[in-house]
């Protein structure tokens, strides 16, 4: 990468870089500093078509094929019975036209209170209300893909053989959910954007550390977590049978898998590891929270249709402030925050931290071990 073009991402990226370096952690800071500087200042995640990532773990295996976890052995009878096909199970042949139709509403669009849009035209804000669901349902596309990997690699390393065998059905399940997304972008709304960089700060972080539990931890809890929350408000707001379709199938299946994290970490942290290994994990935790809660800014789409009407610092105020945004963190950080309770990360030492981050405002809400597929989709 030339100097100068490093240093602009520097610079574009200072906030968000502060965020993913935010914790008091030294151990927490090793782990995240490397993917915060290969994905906010490298950008290795736009470098081009493919990217490459080193990952170093070991494989686990069990030759008594012992199984011990009944909880994990019903979800494991759940997740074969509701095994779904995205070729066959989903109406494609269905006509979805976003430049015809308002595909979702202004509550969706964090940009709709601009001057630039509200001078558009109709056409030209559904074309726009197209871009902003294609770079959604993208993010949601290179999360699934990075479900996909961190999936098969917990299934090799998690050292419970009932926890293997769910995780085969999920690297199914991953691979499905990457399918239905790629179609519904490639077919229907023919636009695929790059990943966000914080969104490629999480799946590094977590695809390439050693250790299965933070890669259970960083996907199961976090990344499952958000999508359970982000996937269930837009079902409930966008107007598309089809996209409605295609999440229910998605949030069925995700609520299993943070329904498996839940169970795999709670029993893990509690008597698997030292107090200091429990509080490194709680502040790798939070920075990934941090990151998540600004996965959503959209400079991807800002660099395509915005940039040329206003600095990169007022579209962050902008989408920061939106009510777009604050539907989100509600829903995803709903999901992710009890979870994180349950699991034994949200000891008094961090929950100043996340107050001071406005998310202790969920803690109270359900695990997902508490909630059935019905209840997200409410």
């Amino acid at each position: 990468m030339r100097v100068s073009k490093a240093v602009e991402n520097l610079v574009n990226s200072g906030p968000l870089f502060r965020d993913a370096l935010a914790s008091r952690s030294p151990s927490a800071l090793a782990a995240m500093l490397g993917p915060a500087f290969r994905g906010l200042v490298q950008q290795r995640g736009k470098a081009g078509p493919t990217t490459e990532m080193r990952v170093g773990y070991s494989a686990h295996f069990d030759w008594t094929y012992h199984r011990e976890h009944a909880e994990m052995a019903r979800l494991y009878e759940a997740a074969k019975a509701s095994q779904w096909n995205a070729s066959t199970d989903l109406d494609w042949s269905r006509t979805v036209d976003p430049s015809a139709t308002e595909i979702i509403p202004d509550q969706l669009l964090p940009f709709a209170a601009s001057p630039v849009f509200r001078k558009m035209t109709r056409a030209e804000k559904n074309e726009q209300r197209r871009l902003a669901l294609s770079w959604l349902l993208s993010q949601f596309l290179h999360g699934e893909q990075g479900a996909l990997y961190a999936a098969a690699q917990v299934t090799e390393a998690v050292p419970w053989f009932d926890a293997k065998l769910f995780g085969s059905t999920q690297v199914v399940d991953e691979g499905r959910h990457v399918e239905a997304f790629f179609t519904y972008l490639s077919t229907k709304l023919e636009k695929l954007y790059q990943i966000n960089d914080n969104l490629y700060v999480v799946i590094d972080a977590l695809l390439t550390d050693s250790r299965w539990d933070l890669k259970f931890l960083g996907m199961q809890i976090m990344v499952e977590g958000l999508a359970l929350g982000a996937f269930g408000t837009i079902r409930k707001l966008v107007n598309e049978p089809l996209l409605k379709d295609v999440l229910k199938l998605v949030i069925t299946d995700e609520a299993r898998h943070v329904h498996y994290g839940v169970l795999a970490l709670k029993r893990f942290y509690a008597a698997e590891v030292s107090e200091r290994e429990r509080r490194q994990r709680e502040d790798w935790a939070f920075e990934v929270a941090l990151l998540m809660r600004n996965r959503f800014l959209g400079h991807e789409m800002y660099e395509e249709c915005y940039a040329h009407a206003m600095s990169r610092r007022a579209w962050d105020r902008m989408v920061q402030s939106s009510e777009m945004m604050g539907v989100f963190r509600a829903t995803m950080f709903k999901r992710i925050v009890p979870n994180l309770k349950a699991i034994g990360l949200l000891s008094d030492r961090v929950r100043p931290r996340y107050q001071e981050a406005g998310l202790l405002q969920f803690e109270s809400g359900l695990a997902a071990p508490e909630l059935t597929a019905a209840d997200l989709m409410d």
